[in-house]
């Protein structure tokens, strides 16, 4: 299998398992690989139809479905989150990403669900 291929596959996988949890259309409408020019590395899946009350509601769900996403693309995630469209309550994308030492440092300051106003954590894992 090819990558477009695994991740065309990947996309539309998630987009069935929230679909079928959540009851109602949701649609993960992009999803990319990516690797930034700071060192992090991950995918970004941009959506319409996902909540925050979804991610409040089943969050445990959601962080497990964007894990195996991710392994599933060969990315094992540091920090798995969703981007806010500031001022309402709809999700614009849900990220998984290997974090580089600098960008690890700017999120592992801020305390909270959401240190800033476009961002609900999913998941962060610690460094010693």
């Amino acid at each position: 299998m090819t990558v477009i291929e695994k991740l065309a596959n990947n996309r539309r996988t998630l987009e069935n398992r929230l679909q079928k949890l959540l009851a109602r259309p949701v649609f993960l409408i992009e999803a990319d690989v990516f690797a930034l020019p700071c060192g992090c590395c991950g995918i970004t899946i941009n959506t319409r139809g996902l909540q925050v009350d979804d991610l409040e509601i089943f969050e445990e769900h959601i962080k497990e479905y964007l894990k195996e996403a991710s392994e599933e693309m060969e990315i094992e995630p540091s920090f798995l989150f969703a981007r806010l469209i500031p001022g309402t309550s709809e999700i614009a994308s849900l990220n998984s990403r290997i974090l580089c030492n600098r960008c690890y440092m700017d999120f592992s300051r801020g305390s909270g669900k959401s240190p800033r106003p476009d961002i609900y954590i999913l998941e962060l894992d610690r460094r010693e």
